[in-house]
Formats: structure tokens, C-alpha cells, sequence
């Protein structure tokens, strides 16, 4: 066997892909007790296993090695992340606010009055994401310091907004909790990810480290 053939076989298919997988198994030709108990399912197919508490680390792990393909798909080599408060007002929303804290007790109205003293911040994270945005650096033929944001309100969103306000694509990870807010509307669609906590405090900074992620 000369090097071409052994190229050839080592990158050969090996498995079927799992949607032929799947028809396979749908295409039983007989129903039994047996084939149609829950253990006879095929594990990816079986969301009860799936949701399994068990299955965590396999879900912890599915959620990390998405939003990394997405990342390589899309041609990403860096990211420039920019979390932060999500109740920081944008500055023509401060006065508002403000107005509208009134008739609050006291201690809602400085909770606002507060607020509205750090809505500069929000500007400042937007002339940030725009200016990095607007250099577009490739190297290597990937794109360095794409704006990557939690994708919610407030300060995620400006860093978004000035992605998009520069004509730039940019990320956002919303994590799932039962407050959680939507993805903000600047956030590039196919670069909106959603993962459980956990996952979003350890990517695509640490975990997912090839994308060399600088923190803001």
C-alpha cells in the first residue's frame, strides 16, 4: 500500500452518518415489546435519557463544542468579550428614568439615581465594540477581536450595537435562567447562541480556548 491509498483510508468513512443511523432504526419491520420500549431507542434520539441529571456533562460538553463549530464556521479566531451590568441605562433612557423615579420610596429612587450615573458606561462600550469592529482584522484567514457579548441588555447590548453600527457581525451567549432576558437585537442571528450558565462562564474564554478571547 503506497502513502495515497493509506491518506485515502484513513479518511475513509467509517460509521454511517447518524440521519442514516435514525432511518435504520424507524425502519424496524417489526413492532415488539422489545422495539418499542424506551431502552430500544437510540441514545441521541432519546430525549428523556438525554435530560437525564447523569447526562449533564454530556449536555455541558454538547453546549461548549456547538458554539466552538459555530465559531470555526464561521470563521472566527478571536473575540474581544464585553460582558457586564444588564440594568445600565442607555443615556437618552437615564433621564427618563430618572423622571420616572419620582414618586419611588427612597431607596428605589437612588437604586435608579445610580443607574443613571453609570449610563456613560453604556456609551463607552459602544465606541469601544465600534472602533475594534471597524479595524476588521483577518490574520491567518480568520477574523480577530469579533465583539462577543452575553447578548442581553445594557452594556452587552451596546457592545453588540456598536458591532452592528460599524457594519460588523458580532455574538452574543444568553444563558438559560428563569429570569433571562431574549438576545438583544444587534446580535448577529447566526452567531446567537444559548447555553446553560455554566457553559457561558467557561466559553468561549477558557474552554473553548483556540478562539484566544480578550476580556473588556
Amino acid at each position: 500500500m503506497d502513502d495515497t491509498d493509506k491518506d485515502h483510508d484513513l479518511s475513509e468513512r467509517k460509521f454511517y452518518p447518524a440521519e442514516e443511523e435514525a432511518k435504520f432504526s424507524a425502519a424496524q419491520p417489526e413492532s415488539t415489546p422489545q422495539t418499542e420500549h424506551p431502552a430500544y431507542k437510540l441514545a441521541f434520539q432519546d430525549r428523556d435519557f438525554l435530560l437525564r441529571e447523569e447526562l449533564r456533562p454530556v449536555r455541558f460538553q454538547l453546549e461548549l463544542l456547538k458554539t466552538e463549530m459555530l465559531l470555526d464556521e464561521a470563521g472566527v479566531g478571536s473575540t474581544l468579550v464585553m460582558y457586564g451590568s444588564a440594568r445600565i441605562p442607555p443615556p437618552e433612557s437615564a433621564q427618563i428614568a430618572l423622571e420616572g423615579a419620582r414618586d419611588l420610596d427612597e431607596a428605589d429612587r437612588r437604586v435608579v439615581e445610580n443607574l443613571a450615573k453609570k449610563a456613560k458606561y453604556y456609551g463607552e462600550a459602544y465606541k469601544l465594540a465600534r472602533m475594534v469592529s471597524e479595524k476588521s482584522i483577518i490574520e491567518g484567514g480568520k477574523r480577530q477581536f469579533v465583539i462577543c457579548s452575553g447578548g442581553g441588555p445594557s452594556i452587552m447590548e451596546a457592545a453588540n450595537k456598536g458591532a452592528s453600527d460599524a457594519g460588523a457581525e458580532s455574538i452574543g451567549l444568553n444563558i438559560v435562567l428563569p429570569h433571562e432576558q431574549a438576545p438583544n437585537r444587534y446580535v448577529t442571528p447566526y452567531l446567537s447562541c444559548q447555553s446553560c450558565c455554566s457553559a457561558r462562564n467557561s466559553g468561549p474564554g477558557s474552554s473553548i480556548s483556540k478562539h484566544s478571547p480578550t476580556k473588556a
